[in-house]
């Protein structure tokens, strides 16, 4: 399985909640790169979007399902190195691809209207927050939440994806951070938390995404030497 899939896509819908969808690309790549579609009341705001065949009409049963506007209101960029298909699939749509202020290096490299955003996106109640903004490793990444429907949006510290998982736990912090867990998450109380790899916990996700940060450290190692062996079982 490659970590990461190009060619045809095979779109398979995940993470549907009254709030939105999310969507695998590539379903059978080891990285499980997700993006999703937020409806909202200004319109479907695009998280970290990976293109495929048959994505607008999805798009388009994600916004009438709502009660509010189906148009799409923009893509946005929540991490440096997800810019992903955000450019294309804007241009399509018609839209600018929003980029917090406080991110470098991501604007200039998008073929498309860009936006420079802080705070809330648009108004669609999501606000935006840092989660890590450093230089080594180059990191920077912008969580969302939105209080009213305590709905998390964590692109890359946390994930679902195999590789990010030591024991039973649904969720967690990704590898490269197991040591320094990301402490701003744990100011939140989300009912549910969608991540950029793999697929999202939709309920009660305040307890997992509290022990995904509390066994970080401690399931590192068994984290390292599950990968290590997958690596060279591979």
């Amino acid at each position: 399985m490659p970590m990461k899939e190009t060619g045809p896509a095979d779109l398979r819908v995940i993470d549907r909640f009254a709030g939105g969808i999310g969507w695998l690309a590539y379903p059978d790549e080891t990285m499980q790169r997700a993006s999703h579609a937020l409806t909202t009341p200004d319109g479907v705001w695009l998280i970290d979007p990976v293109d495929a065949e048959g994505l607008d009409a999805v798009l388009a049963d994600a916004g009438e399902a709502s009660d509010g506007p189906s148009a799409v209101a923009g893509v946005v960029v929540c991490l440096d190195r997800h810019k992903r298909d955000a450019a294309a699939i804007a241009r399509r749509h018609d839209v600018d691809v929003f980029v917090p202020r406080w991110m470098d290096g991501v604007a200039g490299a998008i073929d498309a209207p860009v936006t420079r955003f802080d705070g809330e996106l648009g108004a669609s109640g999501f606000e935006s927050f840092v989660i890590r903004d450093s230089s080594l490793p180059p990191w920077q990444e912008a969580g969302l939440y939105n209080p009213e429907t305590a709905t998390l949006v964590v692109p890359e510290s946390v994930g679902a994806a195999d590789y990010f998982l030591a024991g039973d736990n649904p969720l967690g912090v990704h590898p490269m951070l197991r040591l320094t867990p990301p402490k701003v998450l744990s100011r939140y109380d989300p009912e549910r938390v969608l991540v950029g790899h793999g697929s999202g916990v939709l309920s009660g996700a305040s307890a997992t995404l509290t022990a995904a940060l509390a066994r970080s450290k401690r399931t590192a190692v068994s984290l390292y030497g599950k990968t290590a062996k997958q690596f060279l079982m591979g």
